[in-house]
């Protein structure tokens, strides 16, 4: 192992609040480093937009994260990480770090028959990502896809708790709690807050997987490998936003995704280019 330590930040992305989920682990898992988070909240949700969009949006904020001298980037959205990481990859020379793998691993390691289930935005479970990842890593498992597009806004609206969150999550999960699942991927860094809602309506027996979680430890484990571990007893953490909420539980949410104060937070343009440098979007059959 490499015996250099790296007091650079850990950059980390999301298109919103989510993963704040994965940065509370990283958190917990490396208390020694410093994190530089984005949440794209100008332009979210990513789950219901093309790859191509999410790709773009994803070298974008890259962009700006490598700006602030991270020494890696985690995309703690599972659509980006679907959609855009091979690209980021492609990109950039600083590893980055998805959770698609990394939840994938665990859950085959927790199914030894084989019997995994996975929830996500419509774009994660389209991607059909989970599925080949599950597949190269244990072939002939078999693998049960539901996609959960209500979810992430009852979240951010905080209603964790609210009835109308037990009635879309038992519509949701009625057939993969029939389905005699060894662990279930909850693939949205949104799901883990309601995550005891979800444990009680597939059973006890089913492990589940949280895939920001799982992408802290593949960090931890990656930063280690690469002699790059801070030893900063006093990290410092900043935290950006592309747009400034309105909800009124706007701070109560993150610190519930947190599970702590939210520091302050910045609002900055996320794209890397100004406006009118970039080339407009045009729609099929519509002129710009």
């Amino acid at each position: 192992m490499p015996a250099t330590r790296d007091p650079r930040p850990i950059g980390v992305f999301d298109s919103g609040l989510g993963g704040l989920t994965a940065v509370r682990e990283i958190f917990r898992q490396l208390p020694n480093e410093s994190v530089v988070y984005f949440g794209d909240t100008a332009r979210l949700p990513y789950g219901n937009k093309s790859r191509e969009t999410v790709t773009r949006f994803s070298l974008e904020i890259a962009s700006f994260l490598l700006r602030q001298n991270v020494k890696c980037i985690v995309v703690a959205c599972n659509t980006a990480s679907s959609h855009a990481l091979e690209a980021l990859r492609a990109h950039f020379e600083l590893p980055v770090v998805g959770v698609i793998e990394p939840a994938a691993r665990a859950a085959v390691t927790a199914s030894p028959h084989g019997r995994i289930g996975v929830v996500g935005t419509l774009a994660t479970v389209g991607s059909g990502a989970y599925a080949h990842e599950i597949e190269r890593l244990a072939p002939g498992a078999s693998v049960i896809q539901r996609a959960c597009p209500l979810f992430v806004p009852l979240v951010e609206e905080g209603w964790l708790e609210h009835p109308v969150t037990r009635l879309v999550a038992e519509e949701y999960l009625a057939e993969l709690a029939q389905a005699r699942l060894e662990s279930l991927i909850l693939g949205c860094t949104h799901y883990p807050l309601i995550a005891p809602l979800l444990a009680e309506l597939v059973g006890p027996q089913v492990r589940l997987i949280d895939s920001g979680a799982e992408a802290a430890r593949a960090t931890a484990a990656l930063l280690a490998e690469r002699g790059q571990l801070a030893e900063s007893r006093d990290p410092q953490h900043r935290f950006f936003l592309s747009d400034e909420p309105r909800r009124r539980s706007f701070a109560r949410v993150a610190e519930s995704f947190l599970s702590r104060p939210l520091p302050h937070v910045t609002v900055v343009d996320q794209t890397d280019q100004p406006w009118f440098m970039r080339a407009p979007v045009v729609s099929s059959g519509e002129a710009s």
